[in-house]
């Protein structure tokens, strides 16, 4: 998943940065708005993570501007305002879940799975695909009863094709999934991705349309 973080405190940005990378998420960190402002317009974010005191001005004027504006990209805000008021105003802004800091990065990281399987259309953390048992929150994959082991990127990857099981996704779209602005991307980063999950999930497991992208396909089906 691409997230925004929008958070101008220095070590705690840090730690939710290096958390989500650590779950297997590109993230792109902003401390000022008109920096948010800026990167929300040259990437497609799935996610962002907003702080409501920023030095340039208030989360929750950005966060309305951006749902007048149409965007539906899903917001968590984490705040250290506790108040039932503060919460109220964040959820009818257009937030979608609201942490108060200080808080646990291990509930931030199931906070962010939630979100992402909502807006997925499917909140049911178990999928089922062929003779695939796909764990969303847990992340992991089992067949016959047997784990099956993926890196963080082959992860991130095939979730997403897990979470869009009838949608065409481009190489530039899963680059942007996978990498934030500062990381370097080698030309041929996706196919070597693709392969490693073919080999490990099956070689029909995900799609190839030549010249447009990639898609989930039908996973083969083992003794």
């Amino acid at each position: 998943m691409r997230i925004l973080l929008v958070e101008d405190d220095v070590v705690l940005g840090a730690a939710v940065r290096d958390q989500a990378r650590d779950d297997g998420h590109s993230v792109d960190w902003a401390s000022r708005l008109d920096d948010a402002g800026a990167a929300i317009v040259s990437a497609a974010f799935e996610l962002v993570l907003l702080d409501l005191t920023l030095p340039d001005g208030r989360g929750l004027d950005f966060l309305k501007s951006r749902r007048q504006a149409g965007d539906a990209t899903p917001c968590i805000v984490l705040t250290a305002r506790d108040q039932i008021s503060d919460r109220i105003a964040a959820l009818d802004a257009g937030a979608d879940d609201y942490l108060i800091k200080p808080f646990d990065l291990y509930e931030l990281s199931a906070r962010i799975r939630a979100v992402s399987r909502r807006y997925s259309g499917n909140p049911n953390p178990l999928v089922t695909h062929g003779d695939l048992e796909i764990d969303l929150a847990g992340c992991s994959i089992r067949r016959a009863g047997k784990s099956i082991q993926l890196t963080r990127r082959e992860w991130s990857l095939f979730e997403a094709f897990v979470q869009r099981p009838n949608q065409l996704m481009s190489k530039t779209q899963l680059e942007e999934r996978l990498y934030s602005f500062d990381a370097e991307v080698e030309s041929n980063t996706i196919e070597v991705y693709v392969g490693r999950l073919r080999r490990k999930l099956g070689a029909q497991v995900i799609e190839t349309v030549r010249g447009l992208g990639y898609r989930l396909g039908r996973p083969e089906s083992r003794p």
